[in-house]
Formats: C-alpha cells, sequence, structure tokens
C-alpha cells in the first residue's frame, strides 16, 4: 500500500531537521573541544606547554592537562652556534644569491674520500667529470646562465666595496625582478648587475658613491647612470636621496678619527640641513667638508688630501664645502 503524498513529505522534513539537530552537535561539541584546549577544564585559567617534562598545565591552578607530549626537537643538545652548525643533519638555508637558491648539489673539489684518503687516479677522473656535468645540469637554460653570472658580479663588486650580506641579497631580488619582467634586452649583464647593487646598497642606508661603484664594476659610469635610472623608473623601486650622515662613519673610520669628531660632523650636517645648505650639493661631499672640519674643531690632525683620497673627492669641493657648512653653523647658533 503506497504512502500519501503528506506522509512522504512529513517524514522528508522530519529526516532533514534530524540531520540538521546532528550537525549542530557535532560542531558545538568540536568548538567545545577546541575551547577545552584552550584553556583549563577546572577553571578556565590559560594553558601553558612545559617542554621540558613534556606537559601542559594551567598556569593559574596547576592542572596537568596532557603530559608525555612528543618533543619535534633534535634528541641532541648543543651549548654554542658552532656546535650546533656540526651536529645539524639539514642543509643550508635557502638564498637569493645563488642561481638555484643553493638547492642544487655541490660537489668538492678535495679529491678525497670520506675517510680523508686521496683518492686514486681512475676515482679523480671519474669525480672531474661528475663536477663537469654537474656543472651544465646546475645551469639548465640561457635564463640561468645569465642569472648565475650576474649573482657573481654582484658578489664580487659586494666583497670589493665591503657591503654587508642583506645588501647582496637586496641586489640579488632586484635582478631576478628586472630578468622576470625582461629588462635585459639591450643592456648588458654587468650593468644591469651594477645598477641593483647601487639602489639595493641605498635602500639599505649604506651607499657608495658612483665613482666607487664605476672602479668596481666592468661598466663605465655612464652606461650604470642610464641602467639605473631605467631600473629604477621600469621596478618601481623606492629609493631616497643620500643622506649625508650616512657617509660619516665610513669616512672618519678610515681617517682614524675619534669618536667626538665624527659626532662633530653629524652635528654640522644637522645645522646645514636645517639652514637648507645642503640642498642639490653632493652628499658624498658634504660628508667629507664635515668631516674634514669636524676634524679642524676637534684639533685632529687631517690633511684635505687624506679626505679627499678617502672620499674620492676633489680638495676644491672640500675647501669650498666645509666652508659653507662652518657659516651655517655659526647662522644657526647665532
Amino acid at each position: 500500500m503506497s504512502e500519501s503524498p503528506s506522509r512522504i513529505t512529513e517524514r522528508v522534513e522530519y529526516s532533514e531537521t534530524t540531520r540538521t539537530r546532528d550537525e549542530t552537535e557535532a560542531e558545538t561539541e568540536t568548538e567545545t573541544e577546541s575551547e577545552s584546549v584552550e584553556t583549563c577544564p577546572e577553571c578556565n585559567g590559560r594553558l601553558v606547554s612545559d617542554a621540558e617534562h613534556g606537559e601542559t598545565v594551567c598556569e593559574d591552578c596547576g592542572l596537568v592537562v596532557e603530559e608525555d607530549e612528543i618533543d619535534p626537537g633534535p634528541e641532541w643538545r648543543a651549548f654554542d652556534s658552532s656546535e650546533r652548525d656540526n651536529k645539524s643533519r639539514v642543509g643550508a638555508p635557502t638564498t637569493n644569491m645563488m642561481h638555484d637558491k643553493g638547492l642544487s648539489t655541490n660537489i668538492g673539489w678535495q679529491n678525497k674520500d670520506a675517510y680523508g684518503r686521496t683518492l686514486s687516479s681512475s676515482q679523480r677522473e671519474k669525480m672531474q667529470r661528475l663536477r663537469t656535468w654537474n656543472e651544465r645540469f646546475r645551469t639548465r637554460n640561457s635564463k640561468e646562465r645569465n642569472l648565475k653570472q650576474a649573482l657573481g658580479e654582484i658578489d664580487r663588486m659586494a666583497s670589493a666595496l665591503g657591503l654587508p650580506e642583506n645588501v647582496r641579497e637586496t641586489a640579488s631580488v632586484i635582478y631576478r625582478r628586472a630578468l622576470e619582467e625582461d629588462l635585459l634586452p639591450g643592456r648588458s649583464i654587468e650593468g644591469v648587475a651594477t645598477s641593483a647593487l647601487y639602489a639595493a646598497a641605498r635602500q639599505a642606508g649604506t651607499p657608495r658613491s658612483l665613482d666607487e661603484i664605476a672602479a668596481v664594476s666592468r661598466v663605465d659610469r655612464m652606461e650604470l647612470t642610464r641602467t639605473y635610472r631605467y631600473i629604477i623608473r621600469e621596478l618601481g623601486l623606492e629609493v631616497q636621496p643620500a643622506d649625508p650622515k650616512s657617509y660619516v662613519p665610513r669616512f672618519a673610520s678610515s681617517l682614524d678619527l675619534s669618536d667626538e669628531a665624527e659626532r662633530q660632523a653629524r652635528d654640522l650636517l644637522d645645522a646645514a640641513s636645517e639652514t637648507g645648505t645642503i640642498s642639490g650639493k653632493s652628499p658624498v661631499g658634504l660628508a667629507a667638508a664635515a668631516v674634514y672640519a669636524a676634524a679642524l674643531l676637534t684639533n685632529e690632525k687631517v690633511t684635505q688630501s687624506q679626505v679627499s683620497e678617502v672620499a674620492n673627492i676633489s680638495e676644491v669641493t672640500i675647501r669650498n664645502r666645509y666652508k659653507e657648512l662652518l657659516e651655517a653653523d655659526q647662522e644657526l647658533t647665532a
């Protein structure tokens, strides 16, 4: 005997209501369980993890909620960074300063086995062939070969200029962006790499002058400035004007000046900034002039020729600028 339509409708509505109630109860239980993990079941206090004993305890009443927890850390102990590096069984972190980010295999140049014994002649030939094929596999296409050459050039120039690792990393990222956005056609690899390093140094607050960059680069200053403006414009990089005070510590250190002279040079540049004297002038020339003027004020023996050699600018620029700085300081203190 078949059921009536109204009876079928009532049974469907009942099943849907039951299923909805079951789902709501399940969600409530899940929320309750998550809350119970975050708070103490006795006093609703905050739970903290005790890694030494492998327990989760309440911060207020001391109730042990969980015990015998699994420790995801290493099974060994280390008391300094060198011991930690020696015991670690993982590789070096990834870095943008390598074209493959440091993830490929690197075969060492030492022809010795794991016990330090010298390899035989046949084994040495085999290892040399493996090194050759390994280098070929690391650069599979022209883009990777381009990137490898450029990053090597950035590392060479940064080492010659004494730039820190964060500047090299930033320069590598800038070059990768230029390569991805197809900005290299018509420009040399060395020119774009030098421009990326110059921009990264200015962004990091450790700028180098164009003359210093051009001295270690394989491109001339005209190509460097032209490529730098192009890269900055196309990538939309925000590079603030160089602050003369960022050059002062390096110049003062090279000339063996005291901390008092360095502080005095900073004060002179601050006074010139307030009076508008530094507007439109080379930050390197201003920094060199401030260092020379500070050395005179603190009675330290430094000649214009020495400052000129360190800053790589002419003595005429130093003579003109340091007089302007002294006048600006007198004007502000008057």
